[in-house]
């Protein structure tokens, strides 16, 4: 199977996820808007979340997933058998006291990465940080459920796993939103049932998976067993190794925290204008990033560890050039189309047209980045593949600091839309400073033709941005939202026009598509 064909396949699969959590924020923004409660909301789900991402899918699945490997490579079922057993024993008993301790220190979480937040947002935020806080319990074992499937190459599961997590609040979300107000409760307290039943919903579906493969963890309840398991040799190798990884995950998830708290103390408001505007960004990246990565790194490892030099480096200028060829024109569209994709999606009900305009500006500031975001997707694996992820983490930890320093300038100048701008313009240098170790580490050497499949490429996005930028004043989006069907109907005219003048000026000026679907 081509490298092409493998890309699409994962981002098929990414695509109901990227498309029913739009669907849940546009549910947020018609039923709620943007105000205190639903950034009280967002900051709530982005605590257990953030910790999700930091332990659960980040450090803990890089270093067990290698380690599950190389034990049933070498020791076969039953030794692999043991050690799930014992890192399920540990990771239980790690996540009673995790979740016990967030929700009795939950006011002090909220602070942390809330502290602008008016009274009735941050009690609110308390509220719903413990009722979520055990989501991170279920996802920490769905993380294990993952690693344990991906290595029986059983991906179905983990793949469809996160639309759980939207169908439940979508669902949830529209049955309670308005009925719990009449209990004398928030409507916004909706949203976390949601998150809580959808953690629910994602462990349950990963028991019968397991069971089938003969992998379900037997988690010992006593003193005794976790004793044992703790001593586990293979438990002792993925808690050493977690240690590198979490500097390099927790980097991004620092800079999360970071912007939270700011944008709490920007304007009521901010933080739900931010996250809308993550929402349509996430797209792109999840369906190239995500799938580019995916594909290239064990590709990557393979011509590495066979010192096929030429080989990393031909996949490399691949990738790279599938991310000028695709990224550049979604980041051409979220500058010169921002306002009408995000009336399109979000302006109906509570979410008004100064929502629709400040998340607008937020949703521009992604898109000067969006270039280095889905390169980065590309360009670190290649310093994975080679044994080296210090040099990626020291690059994160540089460019964090320089966000922060964005962060000074732009921020008390444009608002909300300066966060997002400053990770843009972060994401923009550490793909550079990736890049230029890369090559000067000798392991990447453009081929040629860049010059001119560049040029080829930028001819492409002028045209098509020219095109969005005429329909985008020609059009008032959000006046047009008084009739439904006819905005849908232009916004889906301007994407299909738009996506036509692209391609059509790339075959004109002789670039040839095929040859990036022949790469295998």
């Amino acid at each position: 199977m081509s490298l092409l064909r493998s890309a699409s396949l994962i981002s098929v699969l990414t695509l109901a996820s990227r498309i029913t959590g739009l669907v849940r924020e546009q549910m947020v923004a018609g039923l709620f808007g943007a105000n205190a409660m639903t950034d009280a909301f967002l900051v709530s789900f982005r605590i257990p979340n953030l910790l999700r991402r930091l332990f659960a899918e980040g450090a803990f699945s890089q270093a067990f997933v290698p380690a599950l490997a190389a034990t049933r490579a070498k020791h076969g079922d039953e030794a692999t058998k043991d050690l799930v057993d014992a890192v399920a024993t540990v990771l239980a008993w790690a996540l009673v006291a995790t979740c016990a301790l967030g929700v009795l220190a939950a006011p002090l979480l909220v602070w942390a990465l809330g502290s602008g937040m008016p009274p009735q947002g941050h009690d609110a935020a308390v509220v719903m940080t413990r009722w979520t806080f055990p989501y991170i319990g279920c996802m920490s074992l769905v993380a294990l459920s993952a690693g344990v499937l991906n290595t029986w190459r059983r991906f179905m599961v983990p793949a469809v796993t996160p639309v759980l997590l939207n169908l439940s609040c979508i669902v949830v979300g529209y049955l309670l939103a308005r009925q719990l107000p009449a209990w004398g409760y928030p409507g916004i307290y909706a949203m976390a049932i949601g998150v809580m039943l959808g953690g629910v919903l994602q462990l349950a579906v990963q028991v019968p998976a397991l069971r089938r493969i003969g992998m379900l963890p037997r988690i010992g309840l006593s003193w005794a067993a976790l004793q044992r398991a703790r001593h586990h040799g293979g438990v002792l190798q993925i808690l050493k190794q977690m240690g590198p990884a979490l500097l390099g995950v927790g980097v991004s998830q620092v800079s999360l925290l970071i912007n939270t708290q700011i944008s709490s103390h920007i304007a009521e408001g901010a933080t739900s204008w931010l996250n809308y505007a993550d929402r349509l960004m996430e797209f792109p990246i999840g369906l190239l990033g995500v799938a580019l990565s995916a594909v290239l790194t064990p590709q990557l490892a393979a011509a590495q560890a066979s010192e096929e030099g030429e080989r990393y480096s031909a996949l490399l200028d691949w990738g790279l050039r599938m991310v000028m060829l695709l990224a550049l024109p979604c980041a051409v569209a979220l500058l010169a189309f921002a306002e009408p994709l995000v009336a399109v999606l979000y302006h109906r009900g509570a979410f008004h047209a100064d929502d629709v305009a400040r998340t607008a500006q937020a949703v521009m500031g992604w898109g000067v980045g969006l270039l280095g975001l889905v390169a980065i997707k590309v360009l670190a694996p290649g310093f994975y593949a080679r044994q080296d992820s210090a040099t990626p983490a020291r690059i994160a930890i540089g460019v964090l600091v320089l966000t922060q320093v964005f962060n000074l300038v732009l921020v008390p100048t444009i608002g909300v839309a300066g966060l997002a701008l400053s990770i843009g313009l972060g994401a923009l240098v550490n793909a550079a400073v990736l890049l230029r170790g890369l090559r000067r580490r000798g392991a990447y050497t453009p081929a040629p033709g860049w010059w001119v499949f560049t040029g080829r490429v930028l001819l492409a996005c002028a045209a098509m941005g020219l095109l969005q930028a005429w329909l985008g004043r020609a059009l008032d989006w959000v006046e047009l939202g008084r009739h439904e069907g006819q905005r849908a109907a232009w916004m889906a005219l301007s994407l299909a026009g738009s996506a036509v003048v692209y391609f059509a000026v790339l075959a004109a000026s002789g670039l040839k598509l095929r040859e990036f679907a022949r790469r295998h």
